[in-house]
């Protein structure tokens, strides 16, 4: 019997125990619990609106808390008003945003414990887009290009206009063409190379018919640098503009030295036509042929030799221009000075 009653009497204990201790958790737990609303629960309040002054229905007002970053977030009604309660006390961000306008940004305030706040001022702009797309023709993208070329020298004296480093670089115009030919001709330094020829042909008597003196230079002077203008105008402006080829060399810089000398060699006789494609290259074979036919007109009649003249002067051009084509393949390039595009390239 008494273990029966100290059995008894410890579950009643064990019983009241497990109440007791129910009820102060219970207790504990009712603590806990938050008022509902807490008296430090802050507010804000707003109105938006439209450039207009209407209301701007629909707007989203979004609270950011700079210390945790937790969000919260209000729709305008058809007033345009919005409410963001039970916030916490703290620093915040509010931004409004809505479409078709710039978002509007407040700068940092603090919202004190309890504290309700209305926010005035709130007018939305309508968003600005500044989606600019520029577009150019072909032929300002070559008046680009050309630009650049008529900068280009050699050591940063001698013209090397008639190369373009831009292997795609647009097809020129006729007018282009010319412009570029009359470039060259009227550049000081086209006027120095015949003075250079005329002294070392005047030194070995070449072309003697012209006589020694200042009127055998003069002679000679002129005839170089009149074969310099029609091999320049025609074989550089007119025959290009009336084929529609590019008279310009197209510097390669890639490949094999072998196919690089090829590409260099051929071009006196294949060219780049202005559709793109490449093509015999008439305009340089014809306007040797004229230029040395027209040569025929001012060199002494002792010296002109009939059609063998024209054919002579022209195939010796031809051979200048490759070899020429070889120099600019192979070196000019590391020595010419380069122009800036206009368009923002090379």
């Amino acid at each position: 019997m008494r273990v029966w009653g100290f059995e008894l009497k410890g579950r009643i204990a064990f019983f009241l125990l497990v109440a007791m201790v129910g009820l102060c958790g219970g207790s504990m737990a009712a603590q806990n619990l938050p008022d509902a609303p807490s008296a430090t629960a802050a507010s804000l309040h707003g109105t938006v609106a439209d450039t207009n002054g209407g209301a701007a229905a629909g707007a989203q007002a979004t609270l950011t808390n700079q210390a945790t970053g937790a969000r919260s977030t209000a729709t305008a009604d058809d007033e345009g008003s919005f409410s963001l309660t039970g916030l916490m006390p703290g620093n915040y961000l509010l931004e409004v945003a809505a479409n078709g306008f710039a978002p509007w940004k407040s700068p940092a305030f603090a919202l004190g414990a309890g504290e309700h706040r209305e926010v005035a001022g709130i007018t939305l702009k309508v968003a600005t887009t500044t989606d600019v797309q520029v577009s150019y023709t072909e032929e300002e993208m070559a008046e680009d290009e050309m630009r650049i070329e008529e900068k280009q020298r050699v050591l940063g004296v001698f013209p090397n206009f008639y190369v373009t480093y831009d292997w795609n670089a647009p097809p020129l115009s006729a007018r282009q063409k010319f412009r570029l030919a009359a470039r060259v001709i009227v550049d000081p330094m086209a006027f120095v190379g015949p003075a250079v020829v005329a002294g070392i042909e005047q030194g070995q008597n070449d072309f003697s018919g012209f006589g020694q003196g200042a009127a055998g230079f003069a002679k000679r002077y002129g005839a170089s640098y009149g074969d310099e203008f029609t091999s320049t105008m025609i074989g550089g402006a007119l025959f290009p503009a009336l084929l529609r080829q590019d008279p310009r060399y197209f510097y390669k810089g890639t490949g094999s030295v072998r196919s690089r000398a090829l590409y260099a060699i051929s071009t006196v006789v294949i060219c780049k036509g202005d559709n793109g494609h490449w093509q015999p290259n008439f305009s340089n074979v014809l306007g040797n042929l004229a230029s040395s036919g027209i040569s025929n007109f001012y060199y002494p009649a002792s010296n002109r030799n009939g059609a063998w003249l024209t054919v002579d002067n022209s195939l010796i051009g031809t051979a200048e221009g490759a070899v020429g084509n070889l120099i600019q393949e192979f070196f000019l390039h590391r020595v010419t000075t380069r122009g800036k595009s206009t368009l923002g390239k090379e």
